[in-house]
């Protein structure tokens, strides 16, 4: 049965009553002994988001009438996205270059303010390593709160579809991290713990705030499969359309439906082929961009050149 579905359970009718009719009693009983699938955890979630999600949106559409409303509407074309060609360039490294901005890089202090820190552990390896956990988990959540990743794959931003690609990328994370033996599993948990509290987060912003326990070790659950699902599908004993399979049921299919849609096929393919570079790039990345963060993920959408400022006239 299916990860997404919480287990099936029997709804019991009510207990006949004393005067009823014979033909009652069977009926209840028949009804007693029909099965009803429950949605799963995943289902719950996105509807709740989506509800809260609308009523963000239209709040934010009555404040922000005016002239700033206007000028977003004729912000521009975006950019074309053709995903057949999409991702079939040479995998690289990811690591950021020694003057990007985008690094992340430890305060230095000197003087009085280093001796205390040094007294208080600021730079002792766990806490070190606590930082860039912190700047690698940032990286994971830019890529996957990014509009572009639900643009060019054809996806609707739900809990799901979030809470899926969250789970792809940690896995992307994770497994690279593993190539570095007991250090890469030991900084892979500071990362998991974070991965954990922003998800219960997520859950709460999504309106769940009852049961909350019980909906994380579903989530959980959730989390270890995909995990298994997806070092199964990128495998060399696995075949070449496993992972867009998993793909398809792990992130766009819904509750029951098993083939995959014609027309959904170039995006989950598209996103298979993103899978697999990314997972080859961050291969390629050096040990120290991985502990410290300084990494980014392939952009998705290649950037549009800005207008050309008129010239005044003479």
């Amino acid at each position: 049965m299916s990860r997404w579905r919480a287990a099936a359970f029997r709804i019991s009718a009510a207990a006949a009553s004393r005067n009823a009719a014979a033909e009652s009693r069977v009926l209840s009983r028949a009804c007693a002994k029909a099965p009803t699938v429950p949605p799963s955890p995943l289902q719950t979630l996105s509807r709740t988001f989506s509800k809260s999600a609308a009523a963000a949106a239209a709040t934010s559409t009555a404040t922000s009438r005016g002239p700033g409303a206007a000028a977003s509407a004729s912000a521009g074309p975006r950019a074309e996205v053709r995903l057949n060609s999409m991702f079939l360039s040479k995998p690289c490294s990811l690591a950021l270059p020694p003057d990007s901005p985008l690094r992340a890089a430890d305060p230095q202090y000197e003087g009085i303010k280093r001796f205390m820190l040094t007294l208080l552990l600021f730079y002792s390896k766990q806490s070190k390593a606590i930082r860039g956990a912190n700047v690698v988990y940032d990286r994971i959540t830019s890529q996957v709160d990014a509009p572009a990743i639900y643009d060019v794959f054809q996806l609707e931003k739900t809990f799901k579809t979030t809470f899926s690609l969250l789970v792809l990328h940690m896995w992307l994370v994770l497994r690279r991290l593993k190539e570095e033996g007991k250090d890469g599993v030991k900084f892979g948990q500071y990362i998991y713990e974070m991965y954990n509290h922003d998800v219960e987060l997520r859950v709460s912003k999504a309106g769940v705030n009852l049961l909350l326990t019980k909906w994380m070790k579903e989530l959980e659950k959730i989390f270890y499969g995909n995990i298994v699902k997806y070092d199964a599908a990128i495998s060399p004993e696995a075949r070449q359309d496993d992972l867009v399979n998993i793909i398809w049921r792990n992130i766009y299919a819904e509750e029951g439906s098993e083939a995959m849609d014609a027309a959904a096929a170039p995006a989950v393919q598209a996103l298979a082929r993103y899978t697999r570079r990314e997972a080859t790039c961050l291969s390629l990345t050096d040990k120290d961009a991985m502990f410290s963060g300084n990494f980014k993920f392939t952009s998705l959408l290649p950037p549009t050149p800005s207008p050309s400022p008129k010239k005044p006239a003479r």
